[in-house]
């Protein structure tokens, strides 16, 4: 009697693939939308009953694809296709996101007037002590946090512009009532940063994020100017572009 050799059993996969596998599957459900954060280690090993190192691989393979990404303290969230956001003479928040299929939003976080200090004096060619209007807000693409910002306006030329802004949350539209049909970007500078304190908090990124600060002055057509913002984007959510002139 010939003894049979017997049939190697089919491995089973492996069951961090099979996490990997299920959280993808979710994410192309609408699950977790661009920017969620995902459940935290402890409570998918308690939905899948394996332990941390086994939920780690998992997420690491999904990490590989581009699909997630982790942030050191934070946790791990739904990667979010970067936005184009164009820098040219005309810089326009809601059509910019328009163009690229988003919905634009805006929070407004701040409206105040004040003196300007040094700085904001020089940029907009005011006297030391002139008050400025400030607009501070944050703006969001399908909900998402994409940029702080703030902007600096000289107060005499433009009244009322804090009452139109606590209106519209629009710029444009808040200067067209004030008088100024056009203005363009005639300068803008573009500075790698960490996200720290309250920027890392409203942009929900963790201490120490790549962010993008751009520095810029708007000006009327006959070259004054106008605004003086600063804005800073999440690093991961924007791709910011140049179109010659």
């Amino acid at each position: 009697m010939t003894a049979t050799t017997p049939r190697p059993a089919t491995p089973r996969p492996a069951i961090w693939k099979s996490i990997a596998d299920a959280l993808s599957a979710e994410i192309a459900e609408g699950h977790y939308a661009p920017g969620d954060r995902l459940p935290t280690e402890a409570q998918l090993s308690a939905r899948f009953g394996v332990n941390r190192h086994t939920v780690r691989h998992g997420l690491a393979a999904l990490a590989e694809t581009g699909l997630v990404h982790a942030r050191r303290g934070a946790g791990v969230f739904v990667a979010a296709k970067p936005t184009d956001y164009p820098l040219g003479r005309r810089v326009r928040f809601h059509q910019n996101l328009a163009a690229t299929g988003r919905t634009a939003s805006r929070q407004t976080l701040r409206l105040e007037t004040r003196k300007a200090d040094a700085r904001e004096a020089e940029a907009l060619r005011l006297t030391p002590g002139a008050e400025v209007h400030v607009y501070e807000g944050l703006s969001l693409a399908d909900g998402l946090p994409l940029a702080v910002f703030r902007s600096v306006f000289p107060a005499a030329r433009f009244p009322g512009l804090l009452a139109h802004l606590g209106q519209t949350a629009s710029v444009t539209a808040a200067l067209a009532a004030e008088g100024l049909a056009d203005y363009t970007r005639a300068s803008t500078r573009l500075t790698a940063k960490p996200a720290q304190g309250t920027l890392a908090l409203h942009l929900r990124l963790a201490e120490g994020a790549p962010i993008l600060r751009s520095v810029a002055i708007n000006v009327d057509p006959a070259g004054n100017p106008v605004e003086y913002g600063h804005t800073w984007f999440a690093g991961d959510r924007v791709t910011l572009t140049v179109a010659p002139e």
